[in-house]
């Protein structure tokens, strides 16, 4: 057997990075083919239904609910503001009379003689979607959104938290083994994207996020850390909805690892640039990444020179990283790739690959336990 697939990470100074911004509903879109954007161009916008709040008005004004259309001040389609009568029923001769106010600024939706409820639907939820990199618009989807790409360094982590954000990227560790800690966090890293080494600690994020720096990428992040940061255990859920303040992307796995040298340097010859981040990620079926976008200038029509990654599988010379121990977080080549089937420790029998690490050492690994890295 020549080659088997295997998942793999990105991780390339050059790659011609295309992404579509979707609208949730169908909208405007803004711009057109052709159009320079920047990370905070809004390229489409829609507006989402407002929530809808039930009153009972027979309840309320102690009606039988076919009493309560005429009793209504305001008819279906019309807007009423918060705290407006809506309502109002006269009792006892007359002499007095009851009255039931709107909570919520909107829309009369439905007045039923049935339940006797007014359905009041809020005023419109704007949404505008940004083009999250700088680029061109290169496809317009009529109502939808638009696709925009560029050229730029990109690179994929294994786990991230918060959603795209931007900033301009600056290395605060001396090297890719150093914990990025609080102490190396002030005032400069507002704005910034702050690259670190083997960890980020659960202080260093606090302090990140109180400075006003954009994002971190780093190679490791400790389970408990995680739990005390969000408050909350993270499930399999998709990430990247979290309002903290701050987006991390890790591109190593959990505990102090190192992030990967070439990974490193590449973020580090890219300092005082501007990068692209974005921490959504779903680990389950429909695999979604975490990312580092660094974009640069280049004729985005020229796709001849684009890079190719497709899922062609391992081969002899195939860079790849372990996702399980004893060789956790490990990088190496494929040096061999038996094709028998072989017993492992447990008994059971698979495909595996040999691999030779950095320090020259070899080691027989499962190819289920590997991911293959891009050079």
């Amino acid at each position: 057997m020549g080659h088997a697939y295997t998942p793999g990470l990105k991780v390339t100074e050059k790659l011609l990075v295309t992404k579509k911004r979707i609208l949730p509903l169908k909208g405007e879109v803004l711009v057109k083919v052709g159009d320079k954007v920047t990370p905070d161009t809004v390229v489409a916008r829609t507006n989402l239904p407002g929530n809808v709040e039930p009153i009972n008005i027979a309840n309320i004004l102690g009606l039988p609910p076919e009493d309560v259309p005429e009793h209504m001040l305001r008819k279906e389609g019309e807007k009423v503001k918060e705290n407006e009568v809506i309502a109002r029923s006269k009792t006892f001769f007359g002499l007095f009379s009851s009255e039931c106010k709107s909570k919520s600024e909107g829309t009369i939706e439905s007045i039923s003689s049935i339940t006797g409820q007014v359905l009041i639907r809020g005023n419109p939820i704007p949404v505008e979607i940004k083009a999250y990199l700088e680029g061109e618009v290169v496809e317009v989807f009529p109502k939808e959104g638009v696709s925009v790409s560029t050229w730029g360094s990109f690179i994929q982590g294994i786990f991230g938290i918060g959603g795209e954000t931007h900033g301009e990227l600056k290395i605060v560790t001396r090297d890719n083994t150093e914990v990025l800690t609080d102490s190396l966090i002030d005032k400069e890293c507002a704005g910034k994207v702050i690259v670190g080494g083997s960890l980020v600690t659960s202080p260093a994020i606090k302090k990140a996020v109180s400075v006003g720096a954009k994002g971190i990428a780093i190679g490791g992040f400790d389970d408990k850390d995680l739990r005390e940061f969000l408050g909350y255990d993270l499930g399999v859920a998709i990430t990247g909805s979290e309002e903290l303040g701050i987006t991390l992307v890790v591109t190593e796995g959990f505990g102090q690892i190192n992030m990967a040298e070439r990974t490193f340097e590449l973020l580090k010859s890219k300092q005082g640039k501007m990068a692209c981040i974005n921490g959504a990620t779903q680990i389950r079926a429909g695999v979604i990444r975490p990312e580092v976008v660094i974009p640069f200038a280049g004729d985005i029509h020229q796709k001849i020179e684009t890079e190719v990654f497709e899922n062609v599988g391992l081969q002899i010379g195939s860079p790849i990283r372990v996702i399980r121990e004893p060789y956790f977080g490990k990088l190496g080549e494929v040096v061999g790739l038996p094709s028998p089937l072989q017993k492992l420790e447990s008994e059971s029998s698979a495909r595996v690959l040999e691999v030779e690490f950095a320090d020259k050492k070899r080691a027989i690994i499962p190819r289920a336990n590997v991911e293959m890295l891009e050079e």
